[in-house]
């Protein structure tokens, strides 16, 4: 699967037409990723013991999550708990985040192909500007199957230990984090696909 460099695709794209305050922003999320591949594990320093499938990094046993709050579309608050039972991919993004406006296809198609009952795409938005920037987004590049969820606080930020946009959590179906990517990336591709199945066909792990 490939992926770009977040920071690069950021910098050469300033004419994204948006107030300087949230490019700033953004630029300094941006510079933060190498932060998070040093510490993925909330705090620890990556075990030798993790392996690699799609461009995640998976995590030797099943990680709890702290609580995440948010609300949908229609403001109903909701939190990871309400998806349980569900296989869930959750993007932590914002509009004004070039690389997560570049990936934001490829995780509505994914949620095309396998979207339902055992498995769904949670994209999360971090914009401050909520709904009106979010919807605006979608319609203009052409979402159709993703939901829209807001965090507006970007409290996600702090309690999934993730400092830095885009950034992706393969979450079971006990709400627990299998594994994560920071950085962008092809989630249609058929490797991600490949291992999705898998991951909702196989027993929970204890």
């Amino acid at each position: 699967m490939t992926s770009a460099s977040p920071c690069s695709i950021y910098l050469v794209s300033g004419s994204t037409g948006l107030p300087w305050h949230l490019r700033a922003c953004g630029l300094l999320l941006c510079l933060l990723l190498p932060m998070v591949g040093a510490r993925l594990s909330f705090g620890a320093e990556p075990s030798t013991e993790n392996g690699t499938r799609a461009g995640l990094i998976i995590w030797p046993e099943p990680k709890p999550l702290d609580a995440v709050s948010f609300v949908d579309g229609e403001g109903k608050p909701l939190s990871l708990a309400d998806f349980r039972g569900k296989v869930v991919l959750l993007n932590l993004w914002a509009t004004w985040c070039v690389p997560c406006r570049q990936e934001m296809p490829t995780l509505d198609r994914l949620q095309a192909k396998l979207g339902g009952n055992d498995f769904q795409v949670v994209a999360l938005s971090l914009d401050q500007g909520g709904l009106p920037v979010v919807r605006d987004f979608y319609r203009e590049i052409g979402i159709q199957h993703l939901a829209i969820y807001l965090d507006e606080h970007m409290q996600a930020i702090q309690s999934l230990g993730a400092f830095g946009l885009p950034v992706t959590l393969l979450l079971d179906r006990e709400g627990r984090e299998l594994g994560r990517k920071a950085g962008a990336a092809e989630w249609d591709s058929p490797e991600v696909i490949e291992f999705v199945q898998e991951v909702m066909a196989s027993p929970s792990r204890k």
